[in-house]
């Protein structure tokens, strides 16, 4: 095998890891590290390179990631089999990724690649399937029965002390409620809303649409209140209307502005005193890249005033589907008098594993990662945006979550950016088209960063800027 002695450039932008990882990567497709080699421990290439461990670690998982090496359980990492002239991967035995082959076998890989970048990184499906395992192993017999209607209790449990660490949310297990997505958990929400007697709801203006869909669809009356940079305007809550009032304070959807503390207390005040209820959806609080978070409204409420919404799909994957709400102990009690009209929607699998998985601690371990790869892929994202896009791109918010709002210059439609992003497999959503000054049209997008790996960050938004600017 070739010696890894990479030239490194200690001046360039460019990471140390990225650095060795095109080095590795050039190497394996111009044949110089040849199929099933095994490369140089972690250990004896950071003494070798006088790297970091860390550094190596990152450059080796990219080049797992993206399929060229796999790794042996105790025996290190290996040279994948590229396909000659194309840079295709063809799995080794132990190869990462394992949900991909069975498409690759179907003929339906190509249809899976052409829906969008997706950045395995994003998640760790081995440590995944060891919880998984012990399920089937160990709890197999749970699996016999129904579901609880109100969701595993073990996962209740763990979900209670997470949200108690990580966002000062008081609660008991026989608080929350779990289910298949925040749509199926807002539709029974409902139900003890109507059920209090309340039919009268506000909504963020913008918003997250389907909440305010499933209000219509239910016949609640709606009032769409604007939002500023400190979230809500407190101002234009219904007065004298007992109401619920929908909002995301602590990364608003879709401008990803943050309701500072006092507006938090005044948004209480008004649910005491116009006898209304606060629905806090924490939409993904757990990823801010700058500055601490500010406490929860629920942890900070004493007088049983609001509902608290999280949801484990921008945290894990978006597949798994399992949302919860956390009411306060009178709601819970309404609850109680139907819950068993309902059976759970979410697999008690699934479930089960999510509880393993948080009690080992490796759901902490994985939003720590996660805060890491996503804080520097924005950074990766500002930095080429002024670059390619300057004077074009202005970003609107970015200090959080998986998205950012982003502003474009452009005689094009907002709804034409997207579909023209779409068309090269990058996420965004429009949110509307203005004029800020005569002869220059605007554009306002969200756009969805977290998927693109690192390694394809600059040449993907490089085409989608060159894309943009044609007429």
């Amino acid at each position: 095998m070739k010696a890894i002695i990479p030239n490194f450039q200690g001046e360039s932008a460019v990471p140390l890891y990225l650095q060795l990882y095109h080095y590795i990567k050039t190497a394996i497709l111009e044949g110089s590290i040849l199929p099933r080699e095994k490369l140089p421990s972690l250990r004896g290439l950071s003494k070798s390179l006088g790297l970091s461990m860390t550094t190596i670690e990152l450059a080796y998982n990219q080049l797992l990631v993206e399929g060229y090496i796999y790794s042996k359980p105790q025996s290190g990492y290996f040279v994948n089999q590229i396909s000659a002239g194309m840079g295709s991967v063809r799995k080794g035995e132990d190869a990462e990724n394992p949900e991909i082959a069975p498409l690759r076998q179907a003929g339906l890989l190509s249809d899976y690649e052409k829906h969008g970048y997706y950045d395995p990184s994003c998640f760790d499906f081995i440590k995944w399937k060891k919880c998984i395992n012990q399920v089937l192993t160990e709890y197999s017999h749970l699996l016999l029965r129904e579901g609880d209607s109100k969701g595993e209790k073990a996962l209740r449990q763990e979900i209670s002390k997470y949200v108690y660490q990580s966002r000062g949310v008081t609660c008991t297990p026989d608080q929350i409620v779990i289910g298949a997505g925040t749509q199926q958990i807002m539709g029974q929400l409902c139900t003890i809303l109507i059920k209090m007697g309340m039919k009268h709801v506000t909504v963020e203006e913008p918003g997250y649409l389907p909440v305010r869909n499933i209000f219509r669809d239910r016949d609640f009356a709606i009032t769409s209140v604007p939002v500023g940079k400190e979230g809500i305007s407190i101002a234009m809550l219904p007065a004298n209307i007992r109401s619920a009032v929908y909002v995301s304070p602590s990364n608003q959807f879709p401008t990803g502005y943050v309701m500072p503390i006092g507006k938090r207390y005044e948004l209480l005040d008004w649910a005491r005193k116009n006898d209304s209820i606060i629905i806090e959806d924490d939409y993904d609080s757990e990823l801010r890249y700058f500055g601490k978070p500010i406490p929860s409204l629920q942890g900070l409420d004493h007088d049983q005033r609001v509902v608290y919404l999280g949801s484990f799909s921008s945290t894990l994957f978006p597949s798994i589907k399992i949302s919860y709400m956390i009411l306060p102990p009178n709601m819970a009690a309404i609850f109680d008098t139907f819950r068993g009209d309902y059976t759970q929607t979410c697999s008690k699998t699934e479930q089960l594993t999510l509880a393993i998985y948080m009690s080992k601690g490796l759901y902490q371990t994985n939003i720590k990662k996660l805060r890491t790869l996503y804080s520097q892929k924005l950074q990766l994202v500002l930095s080429i945006f002024n670059r390619w896009g300057a004077g074009m791109i202005r970003p609107v918010n970015s200090s959080s979550g998986i998205n950012m709002l982003i502003s474009v210059k452009s005689k094009k439609t907002a709804a034409l950016l997207c579909q023209e992003a779409q068309e090269l497999g990058i996420s965004t959503l429009p949110i509307d088209t203005y004029t800020e000054a005569p002869a220059e049209t605007r554009a306002t997008l969200i756009f969805y960063y977290n998927q693109i790996p690192v390694s394809q960050m600059e040449p993907a938004l490089k085409g989608l800027i060159e894309k943009w600017k044609r007429e």
